[in-house]
């Protein structure tokens, strides 16, 4: 943004991510405005020389610290003209804050539906959108009842989660018995078809740009210590089949713009998609950096343009027309963990083109972005899917990893 867009503004950005998923200083002229931060100890190394000034908070998702913090930096520099929040955690944070500062943007109730997955599936299954059964459950007793209509297993999950955090397959009764059911949760049908996820921006109406992927495995088997991948899928069958659903569903939960990482089980052989949740935010793992290295196309400075009230640039041609895909190795320690030994893949043929690693004896911290802080990061092209996929077949099988742990205070 630049004094041609508007005025001088004092923008406050709340971020948690070490790696430059989003390129604030490229979105924004850190001179021609008063930027400030709101960040974690492990963020402040990707944060611009230029920022005016950094608050740092132990979580960017406590709205209280945070909205300390931004206290303080009123106090400082005046009152904040815009709040920008881009990673889902912070996404109601960042809603409560422009509220209360009376700034431009999203408020909590119009991102309720996109972080409550109970309000979600209500939504789109009322616009006429397939889902899996669902339910709102506060005890083992519903979900026991649950079952008896739908079958075991289930799938167990907060409400308002990320990441696959607290989420669990439940095979039977027994596996309630000590269950914690102090946060609301959500119950649903398991299916086994394979999950794709779709990422772009919807501009309110139809979908702006978007790509599809298929999952490698899952979210919630990378939590249990299996690999994660994703590859762009390039049947175009598969991809009508989708775009449909993804643009009916996001029609059922606003008519406003956003960027979107929506997940959804398809089944090729009956031709079927069935919604499983969305986000209004960029996907994480390698999603943003693909899109800007393929497909010339920067996500995050999108989803950035829309919280300041800025319409988004336009998508050009890509510069590209390889496949894309990615792949993240668990850390192989409880975090944190000191590195002693790790393999590089870059070079190897088949292989990714980018990968990030810890060198030995770098620590990986205990942070909250939880698929940035990894035993290994890897980002693939090829010219199609079957390539991309076998690419990261292989990276993942000749990959190591090891590590020790180490005494130090968990940051956020």
């Amino acid at each position: 943004m630049t004094p041609a867009d508007t005025a001088r503004l004092h923008v406050v950005i709340v971020t948690r991510w070490q790696e430059r998923y989003a390129e604030y200083g490229r979105y924004l002229d850190h001179r021609d405005h008063t930027v400030t931060y709101v960040a974690t100890e492990v963020a402040l190394a990707a944060i611009p020389a230029e920022a005016a000034d950094i608050v740092t908070v132990t979580r960017t998702d406590d709205l209280d610290e945070v909205r300390a913090a931004v206290r303080l930096l009123a106090a400082r520099h005046g009152r904040p003209d815009r709040i920008v929040a881009l990673k889902e955690d912070d996404l109601l944070v960042g809603a409560a804050l422009r509220a209360e500062w009376d700034c431009p943007g999203d408020r909590p109730e119009d991102l309720l539906r996109f972080r409550d997955k109970h309000l979600m599936v209500q939504a789109v299954t009322a616009a006429g959108v397939p889902a899996p059964a669902s339910a709102a459950v506060s005890g083992a007793a519903e979900v026991t009842a649950f079952a008896a209509a739908h079958g075991w297993p289930v799938v167990l999950k907060p409400r308002i989660g990320s990441s696959s955090a607290g989420v669990s397959v439940v095979r039977g009764p027994e596996e309630l018995l000590a269950r914690d059911w102090s946060e609301p949760m959500l119950v649903q049908e398991y299916l086994p078809d394979a999950i794709y996820h779709v990422d772009g921006i919807f501009d309110g109406t139809e979908l702006m740009c978007w790509r599809a992927s298929r999952y490698v495995n899952t979210c919630l088997g990378f939590r249990a210590g299996t690999f994660l991948g994703s590859v762009e899928e390039d049947d175009r069958a598969v991809l009508a089949l989708i775009g449909g659903h993804a643009r009916a569903a996001l029609t059922a939960l606003t008519d406003r713009p956003v960027p979107f990482h929506l997940e959804v089980f398809v089944d090729t052989r009956t031709g079927t998609c069935r919604f499983l949740e969305v986000g209004a935010r960029v996907g994480g793992a390698e999603i943003p950096f693909v899109w800007r290295e393929l497909h010339g196309y920067d996500l995050m400075e999108a989803a950035f343009r829309l919280q300041l009230g800025l319409p988004v640039r336009p998508v050009g041609p890509a510069p590209s027309k390889d496949v894309g895909g990615w792949l993240l190795i668990p850390a192989p320690e409880a975090r944190p963990c000191r590195i002693t030994e790790i393999t590089p893949m870059t070079g190897r043929d088949p292989g990714p083109y980018a990968e990030v690693l810890l060198r030995p004896g770098e620590v990986l911290p205990a942070a909250d972005a939880y698929y940035e802080h990894v035993g290994g990061r890897f980002r693939f092209r090829a010219a199609g899917s079957a390539a991309v996929e076998h690419a990261l077949t292989v990276t993942a099988a000749a990959f190591r990893v090891s590590a020790e742990p180490v005494a130090l205070t968990p940051v956020h």
